[in-house]
């Protein structure tokens, strides 16, 4: 599945609905490519990572000029990217997006080096990359920190990843949506109208994506009438920021910056979205000036988080156990609190379960110690990827198959958990600076990596 998905230059998600390269999709991808090809997951994230604008940013989507406009909606033609982006630096020969998506890449590139290291140097793979990963975190913690609290800010639901999260739902309300004759939703040609977003938001999305590209995709010293710090996108940057130390260490540069900045990020995690009354992580609404209390999985991602307080580790382990997200009882854990009033367990983002997200939290349970519920989820998504036929995501009570099929990131994850199933990889509790190494490399804290 993943060759057919192969473009020559990258992978899309899907063939239909999915056209063109994503963001961290191909992240994602990159992590189960480097089991068949490295030099192939090489190139998915240096095909990406060559799109990247000269503010930093790695936009969203990197679009195939040989791709009709009308395959996709928002096309090339909408976001302008060469012209409406210049001031920001878009390259003016790739026509991407211009948002941006959560920080998967420097997690990616390093585990891709460790597949093979002697060819990772003689290709001078991490050398190649180590400058603009190092500029698209310059990004997310600089003109992104549009809270002032240290944390990178998202500034359109798609930005997250969990586009139609109920989590978005408050702070959408203030967006007057786009006219519904302004624009053709090109996903409703390949996906079920009931698994999708609805026009209200679609809308929405559509207004928010018009006033940033208007606005030359100014983040700083900009009115933005979305603006959300969000755990998940987070708690990648901070165990990205990790392994870009390892990345610079491995470079000849100074890994320190990085240690820090990955410590100053945690530390802000904590203070500014961490509930001890939800047991989870919560959004932050900067427009709002308050917590979302609506309750995802994106507030159990943190779990990837190398030394978080212990208290902290306990609540996110009893909350993701408990009745709103029920490891263990069901096959995988769903987008969205189960007791949730906006919960439903085929419309996206809004309840079903996804692979990626549970990817990071099997990592993170194993980071914890908790080895018997991470291969117990780990056999269940393996269970439900084939399946589903690869689907983008599946019913969390019975893992049947929802959105399109054949997706990317599912074959790549499902093939990443296979060779770590066959290996036999758990991590050991987690503990120091042992254990950032064992949270960014999947391996047993200790190894030689």
């Amino acid at each position: 599945m993943l060759l057919s998905n192969w473009t020559g230059a990258s992978t899309v998600p899907s063939r239909g609905l999915y056209p063109h390269q994503w963001s961290w999709d191909s992240a994602f991808i990159a992590i189960g490519l480097r089991h068949l090809s490295v030099r192939r997951a090489q190139r998915e994230l240096e095909t990406l990572l060559h799109a990247q604008w000269a503010d930093g940013r790695v936009p969203h989507i990197v679009f195939n000029p040989a791709v009709p406009h009308d395959a996709y909606f928002p096309s090339p033609d909408f976001w302008r990217s060469s012209s409406a982006g210049a001031p920001a630096g878009a390259p003016g020969g790739t026509e991407t997006s211009g948002i941006v998506q959560p920080p998967v890449h420097a997690l990616a590139a390093w585990l891709v080096h460790l597949a093979d290291p002697e060819d990772s140097r003689r290709r001078g793979f991490l050398p190649r990359v180590y400058g603009r990963l190092a500029a698209w975190h310059d990004y997310l913690t600089g003109p992104r920190d549009l809270g002032g609290g240290g944390l990178a800010a998202m500034v359109h639901p798609w930005e997250p990843g969990m586009d139609n999260s109920p989590c978005w739902d408050g702070p959408l309300r203030r967006v007057e949506p786009a006219a519904s004759g302004s624009y053709r939703r090109a996903d409703l040609d390949h996906g079920q109208p009931s698994e999708r977003p609805t026009d209200l938001d679609y809308g929405r999305y559509v207004r928010l994506a018009t006033d940033y590209r208007d606005s030359g995709y100014a983040d700083a010293g900009t009115a933005h009438a979305f603006a959300v710090e969000d755990p998940c996108v987070n708690a990648l940057l901070i165990v990205s920021e990790h392994a870009l130390a390892r990345i610079a260490a491995e470079t000849g540069a100074d890994p320190a910056p990085h240690r820090e900045r990955a410590a100053r990020l945690t530390g802000a995690l904590v203070a500014r979205l961490w509930s001890p009354e939800a047991g989870m992580f919560l959004c932050r609404d900067l427009v709002g000036e308050e917590l979302v209390p609506e309750r995802s999985v994106a507030g159990l991602i943190p779990l990837i988080v190398p030394g978080l307080p212990g208290e902290v580790v306990d609540a996110l382990l009893a909350t993701a156990t408990g009745a709103s997200f029920r490891l263990g009882e069901v096959p995988m854990v769903p987008s969205y609190d189960f007791s949730g009033a906006d919960f439903d367990p085929s419309r996206y983002w809004r309840g079903p379960a996804w692979f990626n997200t549970n990817w990071l939290l099997e990592r993170g349970l194993r980071q914890y110690g908790r080895t018997v519920a991470a291969d117990r989820l780990r056999s269940a998504m393996l269970a439900a990827a084939g399946a589903s036929g690869f689907a983008e995501y599946v019913d969390p009570f019975t893992a049947e198959a929802r959105g399109t099929r054949d997706f990317g990131w599912t074959a790549a994850l499902a093939l990443d958990l296979l060779v770590a199933a066959h290996e036999g990889g758990a991590s050991a509790p987690a503990t120091g600076d042992a254990a950032a190494d064992g949270a960014v490399t999947g391996e047993p804290i200790g190894a030689d990596a």
